[in-house]
């Protein structure tokens, strides 16, 4: 695909926040604890290989106090990620300032984007983190973030990052993004410190979010240290990674379906980032033909029109290059999909935008025109 003229906007772009960056934004409360690295010895280098793992160094893990901020991530895990370690290394550092982020951007004609955490996202939405300190947190990291986008804000859109660890705090949280002239805020799917993304205590989040035009956005992601699907029966990061963001984003839309969210706030505008778009027909199909009237005296109150038209009406989707799509294109139309690269994120670097023609030949230039550009500007009110 030549560029045709197209004003890509990248819908789901991420930093890699610099440890640095904590130190200098959280404030100085002892309450709150460090984020820290813990490196590799080679004395641990030569224990793995005694115990027969290949002579490598493994890379740096994230600590919040003595607690890892990932689940699931032993020696095995480490090592194979050592090993393709540094295919994504120029990908990654680039990420962590603005200047390299927007050369990266003009590499491969991405006019603007969403920017949107990498560690911040385990980090604030860590099991073992207190309310207080979960929302500092996420302060300082969208303090962080408004400098990184200020670099180029005609071109970098900050995404804020919600703590959810206390529902109280939620209201604040979305006006002071509001305030900043901010489009959007992401939070993962999962349920949070025991709640569900439709608990009650959550309802004046949503309305506010509706009332104030603020894009919900999800974006899940493996090895939280919490409650993500897959956990419960699997430890490796290939079934861990091929549960957590598909399987999270059909479960987030029932929960707010069957809660009454979208119900309740007409206005509401949700987004639903790297799980792909093809799971979309087949849930909407399943809860439009089995399950929305198998017992209608449970969902009459929540659920009063086919799950389909919630989805139409409340939900745009991320699509991944390559993947089939024709059932999806049936169901909502191309108008509810956007573009996400997921830069720097090593799974997805071998995904060409550049050809997407190629890839994704039932997408008229027209329609790829409207996935790229038109719809996210409608979307973000960009």
């Amino acid at each position: 695909m030549q560029n045709n003229n197209f004003n890509i906007i990248d819908c789901d772009r991420h930093v890699i926040e610099p440890l640095q960056m904590w130190d200098d934004y959280l404030p100085k409360d002892e309450k709150i604890k460090k984020i820290s690295l813990s490196f590799d010895n080679p004395e641990a280098q030569k224990q793995r290989v005694l115990n027969g793992y290949p002579d490598i160094s493994i890379p740096p893990t994230y600590l919040i106090g003595e607690k890892p901020i990932l689940s699931n991530w032993d020696i095995d895990q480490q090592v194979a990620s050592a090993l393709v370690n540094a295919q994504s290394i120029k990908e990654r550092k680039s990420a962590t300032n603005p200047v390299d982020q927007v050369a990266s951007m003009d590499e491969t004609s991405v006019a603007q984007a969403l920017i949107f955490p990498t560690f911040a996202n385990y980090i604030v939405n860590h099991q073992h983190v207190d309310s207080h300190t979960s929302l500092a947190y996420a302060k300082a990291y969208n303090n962080w973030l408004q400098d990184y986008c200020s670099y180029s804000t005609e071109r970098l859109f900050p995404v804020a990052l919600i703590s959810r660890h206390d529902s109280s705090t939620l209201v604040e949280q979305v006006k002071e993004v509001a305030l900043l002239g901010w489009k959007a805020v992401v939070l993962r799917p999962e349920p949070i410190m025991g709640k569900n993304l439709g608990h009650p205590d959550n309802e004046a989040f949503w309305a506010t979010c509706a009332e104030l035009d603020i894009v919900v956005t999800f974006h899940g992601g493996t090895h939280l240290q919490g409650q993500t699907v897959g956990m419960e029966r699997f430890n490796t990061r290939f079934s861990l990674h091929a549960c957590s963001h598909p399987m999270e984003a059909q479960m987030a839309f029932i929960d707010l379906l069957e809660s009454g969210v979208f119900e309740r706030n007409p206005n509401l505008k949700t987004a639903f980032l790297e799980a792909g778009c093809s799971w979309v027909a087949h849930w909407l199909w399943r809860l439009d033909n089995i399950c929305y009237n198998e017992f209608p005296s449970l969902t009459k109150n929540n659920i009063k029109m086919l799950p389909s038209e919630y989805f139409k009406r409340h939900c745009w989707v991320g699509l991944e290059i390559g993947e089939p799509i024709a059932d999806t294109l049936n169901i909502i139309g191309h108008q509810k999909l956007i573009f996400g690269s997921d830069y720097p994120h090593p799974d997805h670097l071998h995904f060409d935008l550049a050809s997407i023609q190629d890839e994704m030949p039932i997408l008229s230039t027209e329609q790829i025109r409207d996935i790229l550009e038109n719809n996210p500007k409608a979307l973000f009110g960009l």
